[in-house]
């Protein structure tokens, strides 16, 4: 079965697709493939109206690989609102109540206010995420994505041959550190080791080349932490200019779906005594970085 795509943004026609008049609950396989062969091509795609249940939002999702499970599910004062491999984008707690700013949720959920790929850190990291917009505030909680291909095409010859076979160490640590959060559990702490991902890799169908960055890398292998550190600032720097970043603005019922392989995303500010209820599948990637 064919999707029906348009360009989001005109300006940049190869990186968020639109998608119109498809109900995912309703998916059979043609349709997994179909998506595959134009994430190759767009890296996001967003859908309108997918009203999935979570059950629905799991077995739609799995379709495309095994699913990861939530990281915040590992500590053992979390009481999760719903299946593990759901991952809970919100402000609210298992009564429904918005988290107070002292709660441990409040403060780890601001890391995703960084520049970010999810689960860098993990041993088997992550290919697609898909997030399904459930409740959104009146204003805010926007999540912006970066375009790490074509950040990676604008390179300085100079700049790609020096990135040749370098590899960064990735951490949730690194990431939450950046804003003073350092609440682990040992059982945390322990599955949060650094784990090497290689700084650019080739995308193993379209096979292009990307940077693989954000917030989880900490350090550069056989550099000095100063070196490494400043080398991820300014490569972050570069794939986040204007040109290859798109801002999505959120609906009741938009599933959108990016490839953490070669984007970064962020999401942005919005008024938390109001609720923004977002929920995560995560597929895992089918070998390591």
């Amino acid at each position: 079965m064919p999707l029906h795509v348009n360009p989001a943004d005109p300006s940049r026609p190869d990186f968020v697709g639109d998608v119109a008049d498809i109900d995912l609950r309703n998916a059979d396989d043609s349709v997994r493939r179909a998506i595959e062969m134009a994430m190759d091509r767009f890296a996001v795609l967003i859908f309108h109206g997918q009203l999935f249940t979570d059950d629905e939002q799991i077995e739609f999702s799995s379709r495309f690989g095994s699913l990861g499970i939530s990281t915040i599910s590992l500590h053992p004062d979390h009481r999760q609102r719903f299946d593990s491999r759901l991952t809970d984008v919100s402000n609210i707690d298992i009564d429904n109540k918005i988290v107070p700013p002292t709660d441990r949720r409040w403060n780890g959920s601001m890391a995703n206010r960084l520049w970010h790929a999810d689960a860098s850190f993990k041993t088997l990291p992550a290919s697609y995420s898909m997030l399904s917009a459930r409740v959104v505030p009146s204003w805010g909680g926007e999540t912006e994505f970066s375009d790490l291909r074509a950040a990676y095409d604008a390179l300085s010859p100079r700049m790609k041959t020096k990135l040749e076979g370098l590899v960064a160490l990735h951490s949730m640590a690194f990431s939450r550190a950046k804003l003073g959060f350092s609440d682990f559990s040992p059982n945390e702490t322990k599955t949060h080791a650094p784990v090497p991902q290689p700084l650019v890799r080739t995308l193993p169908r379209s096979g292009r080349k990307t940077l693989y960055l954000g917030s989880h890398a900490g350090e550069i292998v056989g550099m000095t932490v100063p070196e490494g550190r400043m080398l991820l600032h300014d490569l972050t720097e570069q794939a986040t200019q204007r040109e290859f970043v798109y801002r999505h603005t959120w609906k009741v019922g938009d599933f959108v779906i990016w490839d953490n392989r070669c984007t970064m995303h962020r999401g942005r500010e919005f008024d938390m005594s109001e609720v923004r209820d977002m929920r995560r599948t995560t597929v895992n990637d089918s070998v390591p970085a």
